[in-house]
């Protein structure tokens, strides 16, 4: 399989953690793994919800990440 760098435009992952502070390293990491496919940071959307079964919060996230403009 052959991978051209423009070949994605646009690219939507989600990420869950329990806590902020590993959900940060998450989606840190999937910066720099994207940033080598020219895609960048467009749109960060988070939140954190609790569970009534077990009372643990969760942090979720989405991160929408866009093909790199040439400027």
């Amino acid at each position: 399989m052959i991978l051209r760098p423009d070949a994605i435009h646009d690219k939507v992952e989600f990420f869950e953690a329990a806590d902020l502070q590993r959900l940060e390293e998450q989606i840190q990491q999937k910066i720099d793994i994207n940033a080598d496919l020219l895609l960048e940071v467009h749109h960060v959307t988070y939140q954190v919800v609790a569970d009534d079964k077990t009372g643990r919060n969760y942090a979720t996230a989405s991160v929408h990440f866009k093909q790199r403009s040439s400027r």
